[in-house]
């Protein structure tokens, strides 16, 4: 039976059991269940505290799990990533005072508040970077003000906290974080997991990507495919019309409209997007 971790509450939680749902897995209907057997796909889910699943993970207890990419990092856990899940992005950057002005050399020998130690830690250690790195729970843009550290380093999305703190962002960002399946480093991966993994691959495509069919004229057929390639190449048919073909590719979701604008002003008509629920690459 492969055991996974599954994130039980935060901003993961919901997304996690939503992608899993869509490749095919059981998922609970209660919040307050802790373990879920899904007996027909052989695979027991557990629901951990985001925080602990790469430890649980990284100790070889479970198998696999879903967790943040900053949270794997920040654990110092024995656990690799194995999938990245499209969701849940976060960004770390350095901030300070705006007045200070600092930049990354500037941060040696002060006090850097944060909620992700090992992250920060590990992070300054690639850079070579000798720096006292303070552990807190949150709220660390208050920590300058309170004396309590020079600088931070923080999960930034529009940065207005940190304007309204009197703090700016500086230096290039330590982390670009998102959802993630991980396993245990060095170890096999176990059929069961690589099933799970191929089966998320293909819901992680099928959001990315959808299928674009059109009609375009024989003569501007290559000009078309090379507008849509497709992921191996756009499949061609005839139609009742000599001088004119079916064309079918797959694009990415966010490039449809600008994609669609295109094919029209080259001449295609009958320009038709559908979504894609899952698919094997």
């Amino acid at each position: 039976m492969l055991r996974i971790a599954v994130p039980n509450k935060g901003s993961l939680s919901e997304s996690s059991a939503e992608i899993l749902r869509e490749a095919g897995y059981q998922q609970r209907t209660d919040t307050r269940d802790l373990v879920l057997l899904d007996q027909a796909n052989g695979v027991e889910f557990y629901y951990l505290r985001p925080r602990d699943i790469a430890v649980y993970v990284g100790s070889g207890e479970l198998e696999a799990g879903i967790t943040g990419r900053d949270l794997m990092i920040d654990s110092g856990a024995q656990a690799s990533e194995v999938l990245a899940l499209d969701f849940g992005a976060s960004t770390f950057r350095f901030a300070g005072p705006i007045e200070k002005k600092f930049t990354l050399k500037d941060i040696a020998g002060l006090r850097i508040a944060t909620a992700y130690p090992g992250l920060v830690t590990q992070h300054l250690t690639q850079l070579g970077i000798r720096a006292t790195v303070v552990r807190l729970d949150g709220a660390v843009e208050s920590s300058i003000r309170l004396g309590v550290a020079d600088v931070i380093a923080d999960v930034v999305s529009t940065g207005n906290t940190l304007r309204q703190a009197g703090l700016e962002i500086f230096g290039d960002a330590i982390l670009t974080s998102e959802a993630v399946v991980i396993s245990r480093k060095g170890t096999m991966m176990p059929a069961g997991l690589e099933i799970l993994v191929r089966r998320l691959q293909g819901v992680v495509t099928a959001r990315q990507y959808v299928l674009l069919d059109y009609d375009i004229p024989l003569a501007h057929v290559e000009r078309a495919c090379a507008i849509t390639p497709g992921l191996e190449s756009p499949t061609i048919s005839p139609l009742q019309k000599p001088d004119w073909v079916a064309v079918r590719a797959m694009v990415l979701r966010s490039e449809t409209n600008r994609l669609m604008d295109e094919l029209w002003a080259l001449g295609a008509r009958g320009i038709l997007v559908t979504d894609i629920h899952a698919c094997r690459l």
